[in-house]
């Protein structure tokens, strides 16, 4: 059935086979995200509206060649919405943006007089900001996807232009994180977790659609939250001042080309199921495996290791109880808004003029209490919650790259091991006398021994940079957690002052009718 249709204007597909099997990128959903404003009615967090906000709603026309993005007018609770109002149905054309091969000599230069660590110290000049503004379904069935733009705003040189615009579709973002943990985890960086894949909620997606409301405004959900999701793992990444400059995070941003797509990143492809068979070895690794390390940097890392498991057991205990006072919130926000329409029900049918006049009061009253209630809900999920889901993801990276650590130790090791063998082989082969294969074994010597001085440096290496970038983390963390929860702490406070109002502008209408 998707062969026989063709994709919105704004995005061709031309080497995307629309027959694939179900991925987790195979979004057909679209909205928008917001700006961060200052805190009031229609306050918002890192593009996240925590105001009763509108969400566009995804026709699908019966013809072969329509699609089309369109917006409900009723509004409808939801945690994003568009600073312009409702999404475009057509994105448009998008600028071509070649990736800077100047910039990239001009950084191959740099590296030969100092090392990435240098280059990238210098941050206090720099800003970078990334935001998803939009998504348009491209593809129909299971072979379809959602395509998010991806706009930057920057004043670093090594970027051609100043605000610059791509497509990606969600595949792109994995594919990302994977060449990005190819590159830099073997080093000792620690690199932001991209968002999971969720084949039950695209599966939901898929089959969702304008006949069945409810299941629609679940998809809609969704999407918004992977919007939000995908938009703080690239300014996370973006903060990195190493992984900002890497080649492949910028031509992610910035080349207005359609990147080859990343099959690996299917849930359900080969290298998905062998990805999972390596992990659970890994973790019976990571759980039976012990280093024998007596030194200072031994009895840091085994005191870092019990912080980090302390820290992630808190964080998810945390996290479980905001999930459930977010659920709490908007079941109180939808009990008050059935009450609220059961009184206007009874005010109807009152008798007396300023009893009915306080009753219809009362329910205008509460449906505004409703309002504040799921605004409240949306300030506990994505300005509480989801922080404290992104910092669950990044202590799982600091695993990672404490796994990676031991992974070295026992490279290292493993050579050290060789290296005995071989040198008793040789001291053998010369007491026998066999001077035949003594050159050979003397060889082999060698080679172990420089693969024991390369394993000796390499973890001496990644030990100092795990060092660094733990600090780095602790930095950030003490930071983001102070400015995320004053902004939190301040939703909370406006959205009290408003029921206040709500209530204290009832109260003279209560008093009438006594």
């Amino acid at each position: 059935m998707a062969d026989n249709k063709e994709p919105p204007p704004f995005y061709e597909t031309p080497n995307a086979d629309k027959n694939e099997d179900l991925d987790d990128d195979d979004d057909i959903f679209a909205s928008a995200i917001q700006e961060p404003s200052q805190l009031d009615e229609n306050s918002s967090y890192n593009g996240i509206s925590t105001k009763h906000a509108e969400l566009p709603k995804l026709t699908l026309h019966d013809t072969a060649d329509d699609y089309s993005v369109s917006s409900i007018s009723s509004p409808v609770p939801g945690p994003l919405s568009s600073p312009s109002g409702p999404i475009e149905s057509d994105i448009g054309d998008l600028d071509e943006v070649p990736i800077n091969d100047n910039a990239d000599t001009l950084l191959s230069n740099v590296m030969q007089s100092q090392s990435l660590e240098e280059v990238s110290t210098d941050t206090s000049d720099v800003y970078i900001k990334i935001t998803i503004t939009a998504a348009q379904k491209v593809g129909d069935g299971m072979g379809a996807y959602v395509a998010y733009r991806v706009e930057t705003k920057t004043n670093m040189p090594i970027f051609r232009k100043r605000s610059f615009s791509v497509v990606r579709r969600f595949s792109d973002f994995l594919g990302l994180h994977d060449k990005l943990i190819e590159k830099y985890l073997r080093n000792g960086k620690i690199i932001p977790p991209a968002p999971e894949k969720s084949v039950i909620g695209m599966t939901k997606i898929k089959m969702s659609g304008d006949k069945n409301q409810d299941q629609s405004s679940s998809s809609t959900e969704f999407i918004e939250r992977r919007k939000a999701a995908l938009e703080r793992y690239l300014n996370r990444t973006a903060a990195h001042p190493v992984l900002r400059i890497d080649p492949d995070f910028r031509e992610f941003l910035e080349a207005d080309i359609e990147l080859p797509k990343a099959t690996n990143t299917s849930a359900l492809s080969s290298a998905g199921v062998m990805r999972l068979f390596n992990k659970v070895g890994e973790t019976v690794n990571k759980i039976t495996y012990k280093m024998d390390e007596n030194d200072s940097d031994g009895k840091w890392f085994e005191e870092k290791t019990a912080k980090i498991d302390s820290l992630d057991t808190q964080l998810r205990a945390l996290h479980g109880a905001v999930d459930a006072l977010t659920n709490q919130r908007r079941e109180l926000a939808f009990c008050t808004g059935a009450t609220a329409r059961s009184i206007a029900v009874l005010g109807h049918g009152e008798p007396g003029a300023s009893l009915g006049r306080a009753l219809a009061q009362l329910a205008e009253t509460l449906e505004k209490v409703e309002i504040v209630r799921k605004a409240q809900s949306n300030s506990d999920f994505y300005q509480f919650g989801e922080m404290l889901r992104d910092y669950v993801a990044l202590i799982g990276a600091i695993k990672d790259v404490f796994h990676e650590r031991v992974k070295v130790f026992q490279n290292w090791q493993h050579a050290q091991m060789m290296l005995n063998k071989k040198r008793e082989q040789k001291a053998r082969l010369e007491q026998s006398g066999r001077s035949d294969k003594t050159t050979q074994a003397a060889t082999d010597v060698i080679e172990w021994t420089s693969k024991v001085e390369r394993g000796q440096e390499e973890f001496d290496n990644i030990s100092k940079m795990i060092k660094k970038e733990v600090e780095r983390f602790e930095l950030v963390r003490v930071d983001d957690f102070k400015k995320q929860f004053i902004e939190y702490l301040e939703a909370m406070l406006q959205h009290q002052n408003q029921l206040i109002k709500h209530w204290e502008s009832f109260l003279p209408e209560a008093r009438a009718v006594a």
